[in-house]
């Protein structure tokens, strides 16, 4: 099996020649490499419930089948959120907190204070406005030379919806996917980083943004997510607690950044890689609603989530000890063969397509999902109507993460219909 493992060339090992009681799938160059569907094919089947001893973030438990995620997704008694939702835990003297790592009633709390930018009649309101913004996108896009869907598109028409959601300045919208990246580039996905660095960085985005909220809080109320923190009654003292207010700031950049972006540049790349899919996408303009749960689900933006045990938890006959971390990998789940039929096959037409867990179960279940399929979906109607097909004219290059499933070059040849 060694001879043919595709993932030699880069240095990384063979997983069916790795001892179980050693396996580590936490290191990030085993998902730039894209080489980690092997590696959970066999925790899949020989330990679905692992223990890993060691590696650079301590020991932690992976949980690797579509239902045991769920069980432990929806499970926020046992399994705790606070503090990190990553598999690292974040340096003690910068302490974030953010409402996806905290639990009831915090949790609840601070959601449902912003939730209402995402609600669906806002995005009805907005659905207009991003649909031309897409066609201006698309409508600068130079044909027939080599560009990067990346930085093109993807990250252009996610920081432009998310400059909507925050209500940010438009001119200094760069900025969004920029703090977006400082966030995510830590030691805690397993990116060696100059980590004061980042601090200062992101200290940054905070006066930015402090100054947004003392504007916002002065007026009357609008529906973007710094006036919705900035007049409910139980936030409107974040401002006074800088440092959990800069993690919401992480958390909401980042929500509505990296995992619509990378979806999008995920959906070039599974149509170039299943090309009768393509043919059938062209065929029948109706399947994209379809196709963009399928994208969702076949990217799989965001590799994991982490919880702790409160307690001493017996979990499919292995014991959980009190303060474990255990890591949903939901880039795992979504390749569950014992749930999802083909589930390495991009099916565009795959009946209950929204069955998958990239938004996650229970009271974390990702409050922008709609966000997420409404870009996705009017970005390939749009498509659809100018271009002959999107080619992929080489090897798409990944970020270094393993909790950011994510593209930094998709190299296409736009061809106009």
């Amino acid at each position: 099996m060694a001879d043919t493992w595709h993932g030699a060339s880069a240095g990384i090992p063979d997983p069916w020649t790795l001892p179980l009681d050693t396996f580590d799938v936490s290191k990030a160059a085993i998902f730039q490499q894209n080489a980690h569907g092997e590696y959970f094919r066999r925790l899949r089947k020989e330990a679905p419930v692992h223990y890993c001893p060691e590696s650079q973030f301590g020991g932690f438990w992976s949980i690797t089948r579509f239902n045991d995620i769920v069980a432990i997704d929806s499970n926020h008694k046992q399994f705790s959120s606070h503090k990190s939702i990553v598999i690292g835990d974040s340096p003690p003297d910068f302490d974030t907190p953010m409402f996806i790592a905290q639990d009831p009633p915090i949790h609840d709390v601070q959601r449902k204070a912003a939730q209402p930018a995402v609600a669906p009649s806002q995005l009805a309101d907005i659905e207009a406005l991003i649909r031309q913004r897409v066609n201006n996108i698309l409508d600068d896009l130079p044909t027939g030379e080599r560009i990067n869907w990346v930085e093109h598109v993807s990250k252009e028409l996610t920081t432009q919806m998310l400059a909507t959601l925050f209500d940010f300045p438009f001119e200094d919208r760069h900025l969004l996917p920029y703090w977006s990246d400082v966030t995510t580039t830590s030691e805690t996905v397993g990116v060696a980083v100059d980590m004061k660095h980042r601090e200062a960085e992101l200290m940054k985005c905070l006066a930015y943004f402090t100054k947004l909220w003392h504007q916002r809080a002065a007026e009357p109320r609008k529906f973007d997510f710094i006036s919705l923190f900035a007049h409910d009654p139980e936030t409107k003292d974040m401002i006074n607690n800088p440092m959990e207010l800069m993690g919401n700031l992480m958390l909401l950049i980042v929500g509505g950044n990296d995992t619509t972006r990378n979806s999008i540049s995920g959906g070039v790349v599974a149509l170039n890689q299943f090309p009768g899919e393509y043919a059938k996408l062209k065929a029948d303009p109706t399947l994209v609603p379809n196709m963009v749960s399928e994208i969702i689900r076949w990217q799989t933006p965001l590799a994991h989530m982490r919880r702790t045990a409160i307690e001493d938890v017996e979990f499919q006959g292995k014991q959980i000890r009190k303060g474990d971390r255990v890591v949903m990998w939901y880039a795992s789940g979504n390749r569950d063969e014992t749930v999802i039929e083909d589930p390495d096959s991009f099916r565009i037409d795959r009946e209950n397509a929204r069955r998958h867990l990239s938004f996650g179960f229970g009271i974390h279940r990702c409050m922008g999902n709609r966000v997420a399929e409404m870009q996705l979906r009017l970005l390939w109607e749009e498509i659809l109507k100018r271009y002959d097909r999107i080619e992929l004219v080489g090897e798409p290059t990944r970020v270094l993460s393993n909790f950011v499933l994510g593209y930094e070059d998709v190299p296409v040849i736009v061809h106009p219909r």
